[in-house]
């Protein structure tokens, strides 16, 4: 008699239909945790305020998946009465250059961050114990995953332990004081204390807490002694598809382009080369895909490359992973900022695979850094290094011109949905 799978409830903010990032890493868990053995239960809102959509993903969601839905108040339905763009904006992380905020700007975000602590979706917390504690119960469930941000979740997932006594496993996807958006929160002193309390107290009951980064883990390191294993974000294996190439010297962004993010050498080296080059500009493509910063695009006007960008827009995963495969250069551009240093994009993993080489720019001793150097699959710059960017801007050129541009990565498939699937299994069982 085949032995009854293990159940594990997972309990997360991000689900189909909901576009960008934050979906991908547990919906590819969940699609491969029935292949050993473990049934995954997952927890979601039912009428949730998603600022990305791709009803694509919908598809994907594995038949041996249980879905458990139940409603969420969130005050960006509010909101949104006075400014559905802003609001929209500032639950997706991207937050206007101080410099640049209006009255409407700063008294949004300061509401954000003092007087919805951890989040905004603090109010689904009560309701979801509440529902979760009798499913639990009920259905003989004695393990739990909560995936943050929202951070919020993790306090359903502390109050459930404390109730229930259950196994506990906190993931990170991304840092929760050291984020950084953080500090431009506009935070009281009270409200960080509070923000930094909570912290503690969710890596100091979570039974095991699972990271995304080394430089998380070092920093979670000096809060509590519990053990923290690094699950890196990775790539899935894609249908077979016959890939065109750009005709042109296409250097393409894929995912969110922050003002923060706005990379001045790639501009000025670009407008270098064009004079520099006789028919670099004949050839050159600046392609942006995903919701792009105003900022950025004034910045890429005021360089007069206007002529050659083809903004596209937000576009389906399955049309982002396309353009990935067509593409001829990758852009990977990450804030310059020590707070950044342990953000590793979702969207490189899925570069990697491409066939297509990497142009990454961000701050010293980033993690993603490593893992582009590991793996062979691109090139990574620091924001002072603009002569080194030029020199392989103009080799991967080079390369183009010859029909000869392509990467060579290795040691690729330790970061495929499976195997890492696989390492995460090993760290349940050995809790469970």
């Amino acid at each position: 008699m085949k032995q009854e799978s293990k159940k594990i409830l997972i309990i997360t903010y991000y689900w189909p239909p909901a576009g960008g990032p934050g979906v991908q890493r547990w919906l590819k868990f969940a699609k491969y945790l029935p292949d050993f053995d473990i049934q995954p239960i997952v927890y979601v809102p039912e009428n949730p305020t998603y600022p990305i959509v791709d009803v694509k993903l919908e598809k994907e969601v594995s038949e041996k998946v249980i879905v458990l839905k139940n409603k969420i108040f969130e005050p960006y339905q509010l909101a949104s009465i006075f400014s559905k763009n802003k609001t929209k904006k500032i639950s997706s992380g991207i937050i206007p250059n101080q410099k640049k905020q209006t009255f409407l700007d700063k008294t949004l975000l300061w509401i954000r961050g003092n007087l919805f602590i951890p989040d905004a979706r603090v109010f689904w917390v009560k309701p979801s114990v509440a529902y979760l504690e009798k499913y639990i119960i009920e259905n003989n469930i004695d393990s739990i995953i909560t995936s943050g941000p929202p951070h919020s979740l993790h306090l359903i997932g502390m109050e459930l332990k404390q109730k229930l006594n259950l196994t506990w496993f906190a993931d990170f996807r991304d840092p929760w004081t050291t984020i950084g958006y953080h500090k431009a929160l506009r935070l009281s002193t009270a409200a960080e204390r509070k923000h930094k309390a909570l912290e503690y107290r969710v890596l100091n009951t979570a039974d095991e807490i699972i990271v995304t980064s080394k430089t998380t883990k070092t920093e979670f390191e000096a809060i509590t002694n519990k053990r923290i294993t690094v699950i890196t974000n990775g790539y899935d294996s894609e249908p077979a598809t016959k890939i065109v190439l750009d005709s042109k010297f296409s250097l393409a962004h894929i995912g969110s382009f922050l003002s923060e993010r706005n990379p001045l050498i790639l501009w000025e080296s670009l407008v270098e080369l064009i004079n520099e080059i006789p028919d670099f500009k004949s050839h050159l493509e600046l392609k942006l895909i995903g919701a792009v910063s105003q900022e950025v695009l004034d910045t890429i006007s005021q360089f007069g490359l206007d002529s050659y960008l083809n903004n596209l827009g937000y576009v389906s995963h399955s049309e982002a992973i396309a353009n990935q495969r067509n593409s001829q250069v990758l852009l990977l551009i990450e804030i310059d900022s020590e707070e950044t240093k342990s953000i590793i994009p979702g969207k490189l993993f899925e570069y990697m695979v491409s066939n297509r080489p990497i142009i990454a720019i961000g701050p010293k001793d980033s993690d993603f850094a490593a893992i582009i150097t590991e793996t062979n699959t691109g090139v990574f710059f620091e924001y002072n290094e603009k002569e080194k960017l030029k020199t392989s801007i103009i080799s991967y050129y080079n390369q183009f011109l010859d029909g000869k541009l392509q990467s060579y990565g290795v040691g690729l498939q330790k970061y495929s949905r499976k195997n890492l699937t696989r390492e995460l299994v090993q760290l349940i069982n050995s809790k469970i």
